[in-house]
């Protein structure tokens, strides 16, 4: 989501600059890359670049490709073939044994649901949500209508550019798979007898970092959260501390009590609770309610191993039930075991642990993997019979929708 975030800012920026922009996003990838579909760039006529669709090497020739077609105002699919390593007609020996297929979309600034208004209206708010880009994989001479449904799941608003009813229907059913998948994937479409693949983009929202404690050594785990896009909530109970001031990258800081804490933030599963107070007892109070959260899946222990026994030990004598499910939840001492020593190398250790639970990966280095760094699986296209396609209609069939989108 920080991508995007910085592409809206850019976007934004060149509405009142009066620049004319072109979206590259990869839309399949066949093979090994350096970005996964769903990565985007935004390109403005004077060159300006925000975001990436490969490690760089991409960039120079795209930059030429998105400029043609904010000339032609025209939407391009461009294939990018790096398995041959000799092939040295884009500059480079790129050597990533893939094939990358990046579509070129003109944004036309009067268009309220051009690409980037869709992108727009996912980061608006806190909730899951669903794109879908269409683009014809088999032709890239055919017409590529790109970018064009959106849904959020929570307000269940639909903003589609299709204006036949049963491509409409067609691309609600798909939104429905993806939420059920919780993933992202792709599927044949059939078009006016022409065949499409629809990327059907599932984005799920970005985590909630809850860190209790405003002392100095989680403004760099503030700085590191926010270069990863989430959202960043200071909690303390020292006026002095907790300040906007000194956490200009939290989105909130609050100055409470511990037992109030959960008042005030919103807390689901993908909400990551730190305990870096340094002061033992609102850590303890802390404890004591956020284990009973069901909904609570996270807890990190700043310190060693004994103290949070400790802290077990004091909440049972007190005649709170400790389940092992609960206990399963708070990870102490936390972090990754990377040898880390200052503030900043800590932060490094907690973020890389979240992102490992986020992610329900090891946090094992990337050599002892003996599978490629990505499933490849998700690189396969659905389409009738195919076993994809056969659970997405097992999973349709679970929750019926109406043609307006409501359940």
């Amino acid at each position: 989501m920080k991508e995007i975030t910085d592409i809206i800012r850019s976007y934004e920026q060149a509405l009142i600059s009066g620049k004319r922009m072109a979206l590259a996003t990869v839309v399949h990838v066949e093979g090994s890359s350096y970005r996964r579909p769903g990565a985007r760039m935004l390109v403005t006529d004077d060159g300006q670049l925000t975001g990436a669709i490969s490690g760089g090497c991409l960039e120079g020739d795209a930059l030429r490709k998105a400029l043609l077609a904010i000339s032609q105002q025209k939407n391009k699919l461009v294939t990018y073939d790096t398995t041959d390593e000799n092939d040295t007609t884009l500059g480079v020996q790129l050597g990533c044994n893939g094939i990358v297929h990046i579509l070129f979309e003109p944004i036309k600034i009067d268009d309220v649901e051009n690409p980037v208004e869709l992108l727009k209206k996912v980061a608006a708010k806190r909730q899951n949500a669903v794109l879908v880009t269409l683009f014809a994989l088999q032709s890239r001479t055919s017409a590529q209508p790109g970018t064009c449904f959106v849904h959020l799941e929570t307000d269940n608003q639909i903003t589609c550019n299709c204006t036949e009813p049963e491509m409409y229907n067609q691309l609600l059913a798909e939104t429905r798979a993806a939420y059920q998948l919780g993933d992202s994937f792709f599927k044949a479409i059939d078009h006016d007898n022409k065949s499409l693949t629809g990327f059907v983009e599932y984005f799920n929202t970005p985590p909630s970092l809850i860190i209790a404690g405003a002392g100095n050594d989680t403004i760099p785990l503030t700085e590191m959260a926010s270069v990863l896009g989430w959202d960043i909530t200071v909690v303390d109970g020292r006026t002095g501390h907790a300040t906007q001031r000194r956490f200009p990258k939290a989105g909130n800081v609050l100055v409470t009590r511990a037992e109030d804490v959960p008042k005030h933030v919103t807390i689901d599963e993908r909400t990551f609770f730190l305990l870096m107070t340094h002061n033992y007892n609102y850590d303890l109070a802390l404890l004591k309610q956020l284990l009973p959260l069901e909904a609570c899946r996270y807890i990190g222990a700043l310190g060693p191993k004994k103290k949070l026994d400790r802290m077990y030990s004091e909440l049972e004598n007190d005649g709170m039930v400790i389940t092992d499910e609960q206990k399963a939840k708070v990870y102490g001492p936390v972090g990754l075991d990377i040898g880390a020593e200052t503030s900043e190398e800590i932060a490094l250790s907690v973020l890389a642990e979240i992102k490992a639970v986020l992610g329900k990966c090891a946090g094992l280095s990337l050599r002892e993997k003996l599978e490629p760094i990505h499933n490849r699986s998700d690189q396969r296209v659905a389409y009738a019979r195919d076993e994809k396609e056969d659970f997405l209609c097992a999973v349709q069939t679970t929750t019926p929708w109406a043609a307006d989108g409501t359940r």
